[in-house]
């Protein structure tokens, strides 16, 4: 009977080091897991949300903003309001072009944003 005991013991010990050993290589620990659910947000919205770079929160609304100015309007149903995002982007570029007052800066023109930059934010304000 202690033989019984004793191997089972053993094998039990076996079985929690093996288990132990390769658990970490099938599931993904704690950071792992964080890291496959954390979603980078896309480059331009960081441009856009940016006060520093884009800082479009200081005119406008956008879902998920924090602190958004009221002075231009919400960036909402963009690909309704701009249908070729080539005349979104231009507007983006030097607004001046389509309202000589108005109090949006060119960010291209004034080289407040590059080109890429531009395209980024572009991709991003289209699909909202």
């Amino acid at each position: 009977m202690t033989n019984i005991k004793t191997n089972a013991l053993r094998w039990g010990l076996k079985g929690a080091v093996l288990f132990t050993l390769i658990l970490p290589l099938g599931a993904p620990g704690p950071a792992q897991a964080a890291e496959a659910g954390a979603t980078t947000p896309p480059p331009g919205k960081e441009i856009a949300f940016d006060r520093k770079l884009g800082n479009c929160l200081a005119c406008h609304a956008i879902e998920g903003g924090d602190s958004p100015g009221d002075l231009g309007p919400p960036l909402a149903a963009m690909q309704q309001r701009f249908p070729d995002r080539a005349k979104l982007r231009a507007q983006i570029a030097d607004p001046r072009k389509f309202n000589a007052d108005t109090r949006m800066p060119p960010f291209g023109a004034y080289k407040i944003l590059s080109d890429q930059e531009i395209d980024l934010v572009v991709d991003f304000i289209h699909k909202l």
